[in-house]
């Protein structure tokens, strides 16, 4: 590995753990502190952790990946999911900052729902709970694969030491300063991997001729390459954008909007994620469509597509450049993996631990147990990733299907909907996760396909999940004059 990257990369290790430490001396001495931030990020914190918590090693691997391999019928994702995010701000986010404050100060979605309903059987706190220690802990493997292709292929280190590696520091930052710590590198990773994905697909253009010259190569490949609409049927372009669904359900980006120190800070919050988003959004897409043209251009082996943005920064650039790109990918596996471990063990901590084990425990204790809970998911999610051929974009489309089938639907009725019962909302949780999970592992094919792979998942898990809401609900329809009047009060400040 050249010297330059070297440096580049311990400049980033050492900010990421120095943040760790900022954070602990801020906010971890009690348990509303080391979950949340107290409630007090800034709107940009808010808005960039937001985005790299979610853009997690896929926006730089997994979705350069998938351009390189098929083209622009692989942007259908990325305008379901600029849809999805723009419409979970302005649907979600006012709404629940005020009810979860107005709701018991919940700091954790079970935590939420069990007060927003009343739930005193816990039945709501226990199921949540465990479709995100579930769940979570799937996708946190997705990005300890990305972690471990990153060190094998960019630095020449065995795949298994990349997953110790990349799971070791966000491990030591996130046990050390908690959510704060987590939101605070967030923003610093939001930030450079918003200049990687500027940086890399203007040089990779400007390389292989400008855009002229790289459609006119793309095309001489396969013109079907430069088509959207090329190889996709109304099915498929559905199954893609509705990859949006997925964020009304997303307990890692979410939690953000229940920890932004005002709702009056949202409408800046979302001004300045979605910009983010759009950008960092087109230079994935881009490097990996440019990708196709260098690669043919120069003839260079590609064996893994999903390692292209790693290949041309190693190529194009100064190593000390180059290490700064390589940071950005880590900044996104980091982002991603750091706030899945905190939402896991907030959940653990607080929906389990506290809740049946030990009513009385201490913030000193809490926070012990949650700290202790991200060393033990990690180890779990690198036991997980151990299989070095596992998709990254597969991995995370089964969890964030899962999420989205299973919470979606949830929040945003029980944000809107008054009459929406306790049954309702286990229902909804239960048909949706498992109708996702059906969905993906039953054994029935039509026409040769998979149902996943004639329509994603989270498609029929959210239509479903959303029906057994309404009939449920409708069928135990009950009346909480408590209930009804923190559900008055919230509507009240938003009008």
């Amino acid at each position: 590995m050249e010297v330059g990257t070297i440096i580049s990369l311990s400049i980033y290790f050492v900010l990421m753990l120095l943040i760790g430490v900022y954070a602990y001396r801020k906010s971890s001495q009690d348990i509303s502190g080391y979950m949340l931030g107290g409630r007090s990020l800034s709107p940009s914190v808010t808005a960039l952790s937001a985005g790299a918590s979610d853009m997690s090693g896929w926006m730089l691997m997994g979705l350069p990946g998938a351009m390189y391999l098929t083209g622009l019928s692989s942007t259908w994702i990325a305008v379901g999911l600029v849809i999805g995010a723009l419409l979970n701000y302005l649907i979600v986010a006012p709404r629940l900052r005020t009810y979860t404050e107005l709701a018991g100060d919940s700091i954790t979605l079970p935590d939420y729902f069990e007060n927003r309903f009343q739930d005193t059987s816990h039945v709501l706190r226990i199921v949540s709970s465990l479709v995100i220690v579930v769940f979570f802990t799937v996708y946190t493997s997705s990005g300890v694969v990305a972690g471990g292709k990153l060190f094998e292929s960019a630095f020449g280190l065995s795949y298994q030491a990349g997953l110790f590696i990349t799971a070791g520091v966000v491990v030591c930052y996130t046990l050390i300063g908690g959510f704060l710590a987590v939101s605070l590198t967030d923003f610093v990773q939001g930030c450079i991997m918003f200049l990687a994905l500027i940086l890399v697909p203007t040089v990779v253009v400007m390389e292989v001729g400008g855009i002229e010259n790289m459609n006119h190569t793309v095309s001489q490949i396969n013109p079907d390459l430069l088509n959207m609409f090329s190889g996709v049927s109304v099915l498929s372009i559905i199954s893609a954008m509705a990859w949006g669904l997925g964020y009304f359900g997303q307990p890692h980006i979410i939690v953000r909007f229940m920890a932004i120190r005002s709702v009056d800070d949202v409408p800046v919050a979302r001004n300045i994620g979605m910009g983010w988003m759009i950008v960092s959004i087109i230079g994935a897409t881009a490097t990996g469509f440019a990708g196709i043209a260098y690669v043919s251009a120069f003839d260079l082996p590609m064996k893994d597509p999903e390692t292209i943005f790693i290949v041309l920064s190693q190529i194009l650039f100064h190593p000390l450049i180059a290490g700064f790109l390589l940071a950005a990918i880590l900044a996104a596996i980091m982002s991603t993996i750091s706030s899945q471990l905190l939402v896991t063990s907030s959940s653990l901590t607080n929906d389990f631990y506290q809740m049946f084990f030990n009513k009385n425990a201490s913030d000193k204790q809490l926070i012990f147990i949650g700290r202790l809970s991200v060393l033990v998911v990690a180890l779990v999610a690198i036991f997980l990733a151990q299989d070095r051929n596992s998709s990254i974009l597969n991995i995370v489309s089964n969890a964030w299907a899962g999420f989205g089938a299973a919470f979606g639907p949830v929040v945003i009725l029980s944000l809107y909907w008054k009459d929406m019962t306790k049954s309702g909302a286990l229902s909804g949780i239960v048909l949706g996760a498992t109708t996702v999970l059906l969905w993906i592992y039953l054994p029935i094919t039509i026409n040769g396909q998979s149902l996943s792979a004639m329509m994603y998942e989270i498609v029929p898990g959210f239509i479903v999940g959303t029906l057994a809401i309404v009939v449920v609900s409708k069928l135990t329809a009950t009346s909480s004059p408590e209930i009804e009047a923190t559900f008055d009060k919230m509507i009240e400040k938003h009008r």
